[in-house]
């Protein structure tokens, strides 16, 4: 059991490292009120409105302002993780070892104690001591 969790908190540390150092992009594209496309890592595909030439109807308000919005989430991962060293002396030294070490005996599993001799029976009392000095617990 003791083996399994530290593997799974070890893969849980792993991810939690690997997604706060990514970096990545959400593109979304807009045509009015509506969701076009949603693109990860590249850029979303337009409704091709942009390309479409004014109409004598539409005239100049074409021009002016476009349905079509363009909106860019972007989730900057961290760049510069410090890889720092720590001088320990040696008094700090023997202590966390000896943390560590009584820390890892305190989960170990105790095996029930077997009798070296189980076949031999405990010696037979020939006199009853309690009697004999008649000392006895009240």
């Amino acid at each position: 059991m003791k083996e399994f969790f530290h593997k799974i908190s070890a893969l849980v540390l792993a991810i939690l490292v690997l997604f706060s150092t990514m970096s990545f992009t959400v593109e979304m594209h807009y045509c009015g009120d509506n969701l076009v496309d949603v693109a990860f890592f590249n850029e979303a595909k337009t409704c091709g409105m942009e390309q479409m030439k004014p109409t004598k109807e539409c005239g100049d308000k074409m021009e002016e302002k476009s349905c079509c919005t363009d909106k860019q989430i972007v989730v900057e991962g961290e760049d510069d993780l410090k890889n720092t060293v720590v001088n320990l002396s040696f008094e700090q030294q023997v202590f966390l070892v000896s943390f560590v070490h009584s820390y890892y005996n305190l989960f170990e599993s105790t095996e029930a104690a077997e009798t070296p001799f189980p076949e031999r029976p405990p010696p037979l009392l020939d006199k009853d001591y309690q009697v004999l000095y008649e000392t006895f617990l009240i």
